[in-house]
Parts: C-alpha cells; structure tokens; sequence
C-alpha cells in the first residue's frame, strides 16, 4: 500500500484528490494539511511515501516545506502541484528535492499512475517536460556553473546511465538502450545519486543538462 499525504489551501482540491486516490486499489490517503507548516506536524504523525504539494500556500509554502522534508532521513517523495506549466516555483521545488510535478488539471489515470512511478523510484516527467524545464533553468541562469566537475566523479559507464536519465528515460528503456539488466541499471542510478549528492533523478538530469551532455 503507497501511503500519501495532500498538502493544499483548498479544501475542495483535497477533496478531488483524495477521491481520485481513493479509488486506487494500493494508494492510502494518510493524511493532508492546508498549508507546509500543518504538513511537517501531520507527517511527523501520519508518515507517507508520497506527498502531493501545492506549491503558493499562507504561513509557509510548498517550496519551504519540501526542503524543510528533505532534511528528514528517510524523506517521502514530493510531488509538486500547480496550475502554471513550469512555474519558476516548480523549478526551484526541484532544485530543493521534489521529485516531479503535476498540473492540477491532470487527467485522474494520469495522477494515479504518476503516484505510483515516484513511489518506486521512477520518474514522472516525460522526455518533453523535462526538456522544458531545462530550458527554463538555462534561461534563469540559475544552473550549476560547476556541473562539468560535478559529473567528473562518475566512471563511463555511469555517466551514459546519468546522460539517459538526463533524457527523461525510465529505468526499463535505460536497460534496453545500454543491454543492462534492469537491477544492474538500478544499481547505477543509485551510485550516481549518491555521488553527485542528488536527491532525485530530476536534479541528475538538471547535473546533465548544465554540463551540455544532452
């Protein structure tokens, strides 16, 4: 059972999800919040694996919220929602450990699937959302000047794991491109996070992107 967390100022928003949601056979709401502050209080009582944010909320918001989450040990997932196609909010959200984003017109077969794929490590974004956002940090001019070092501590073969996850691709294409097994894709991913100190494959693929690989 994936267990999740709502984090919205609209009650009638938390309403829609939690009935979307709940009628996945393995997702549980566990619990929701109003604002980033009743989110840190209600996660302390109520763990979640995933936890969909909005990001503009009164007393604190989805972005301090989110890093203030990824300072936990064992931080859950979050998933940024909003209703502007790669806000400048978002990018940041990301930049601070959110693994994704959802607009909160999302088709419900869409958000149910996208819970899931972010409970078990894969990613949400497609190859033409991440594109995008790429873009939108290179034109912020908020990248990492250091990226091309940063990378320098991958072996080759991490670092083409690294490139196709920069290409938005899930770990089962990653494994047909580069003839791996799929444990053994797994295996890479996890390496490459842990060396280049990423919370999330969004923030590899932003690593990639500033080092002009892809």
């Amino acid at each position: 059972m994936i267990r999740v967390a709502l984090v919205d100022d609209d009650a009638l928003v938390r309403a829609g999800l939690r009935l979307i949601l709940g009628g996945a056979a393995d997702l549980e709401v566990v619990t929701e919040a109003g604002d980033g502050a009743a989110a840190l209080q209600a996660l302390r009582e109520h763990p979640a694996d995933v936890v969909l944010m909005d990001i503009r909320m009164p007393r604190m918001d989805g972005l301090t919220a989110t890093a203030e989450l990824q300072r936990a040990a064992d931080p859950p997932y979050v998933i940024v929602l909003t209703t502007f196609d790669a806000d400048d909010y978002v990018l940041r959200a990301l930049r601070h450990g959110a693994s994704g984003f959802l607009l909160k017109d999302t088709p419900p077969e869409v958000l149910v699937d996208a819970v899931r794929k972010v409970a078990g490590g894969e990613p949400m974004l497609s190859p033409s959302v991440t594109e995008q956002l790429i873009r939108r940090v290179r034109d912020l001019g908020d990248g990492d000047g250091d990226a091309q070092a940063r990378l320098e501590v991958l072996s080759e073969r991490e670092r083409e794991v690294a490139v196709a996850v920069g290409r938005g691709m899930s770990n089962a294409q990653i494994a047909t491109d580069l003839y791996m097994s799929l444990a053994t894709v797994k295996a890479h991913v996890s390496r490459i996070l842990t060396k280049l100190d990423a919370a999330n494959r969004v923030q590899v693929a932003i690593a990639v992107h500033d080092a002009g690989l892809v």
